[in-house]
């Protein structure tokens, strides 16, 4: 058996209709009973690879097949709310998980973070990858600017976890009414490292795991971690009448556990707080 993936960068009522296309309707919080059908994960985009490895050693291990699913965590949480068939969401976020919750979405006993992350400014490894110093003062916005020139800061849309981070940090160290006319938002973090790779923003925000993944863009700056909230994935069964709670428990107990954390960590992602 072979774990697969999507990166899914549809418009949502698509992205529902493919996958109603493709899955049976099913999910993980019911009665325990046979999988008939790969165990459907819902990941934020910043989780590709390493949740990509995490499947592929926990299919391994236990034999039970499994399928992924990348986007930004609000596109997922509402194709969630709308039915697609996913067994298990890892959001990006406290938030979207929470907005999953209050709807009697998931299965919140089972509830579980799983990983931790840095927010990182970034630029195209072919442009100007002097550091930045992200100290407040009144020098910082005219830097920044200076450094975009003509050109906009990638980042993900305020409504997805990374977008929010951002906005956060960018208006703690008093820059976010000087950047915001200057923002290019993408759908997904990965959407924003993708504009700086391929050097069509100068400079961007990103999670550090996503600057580890790309080798076209250097990071230039790190934010201070008491400058946005702090970054964390849970993980939770998503409830819905065909179950696969065994298998999803599983699943759950490796990302929590020593095999799973080591491989999110050889990531760069950081222990859950």
């Amino acid at each position: 058996m072979s774990s697969r993936s999507v990166k899914l960068n549809l418009p949502r009522r698509s992205l529902l209709a493919l996958m109603g296309a493709t899955l049976a309707t099913a999910a993980c919080s019911g009665r325990p009973g046979p999988a008939t059908r790969p165990l459907m994960v819902f990941a934020a985009a910043s989780l590709t690879e390493a949740l990509d490895a995490v499947l592929a050693a926990f299919q391994a291990q236990t034999g039970i097949e499994t399928q992924a699913a990348y986007a930004g965590s609000s596109q997922l949480a509402r194709q969630i709310e709308q039915g697609a068939p996913a067994d298990l969401f890892v959001s990006a976020d406290a938030e979207w998980m929470d907005w999953l919750a209050a709807r009697d979405l998931i299965d919140a006993s089972a509830r579980r973070d799983i990983a931790g992350n840095r927010l990182v400014l970034i630029a195209p490894t072919s442009g100007n990858t002097t550091p930045l110093d992200l100290t407040p003062g009144p020098a910082l916005g005219p830097q920044v600017l200076e450094r975009l020139g003509d050109g906009r800061l990638a980042t993900a849309e305020p409504e997805v976890p990374a977008g929010r981070y951002g906005r956060e940090a960018l208006t703690a160290l008093d820059l976010w009414t000087t950047l915001e006319p200057r923002l290019a938002p993408a759908e997904n973090v990965r959407a924003a490292l993708a504009l700086v790779a391929r050097g069509e923003a100068p400079l961007g925000i990103v999670y550090q795991t996503d600057a580890l993944a790309e080798s076209r863009v250097t990071v230039v700056a790190e934010f201070a971690a008491d400058l946005h909230s702090p970054i964390v994935y849970p993980a939770a069964p998503v409830r819905q009448e065909a179950p696969q709670a065994e298998a999803c428990a599983q699943l759950l107990d490796f990302l929590g556990g020593p095999s799973g954390q080591d491989i999110l960590h050889g990531y760069g992602f950081a222990p859950p707080a």
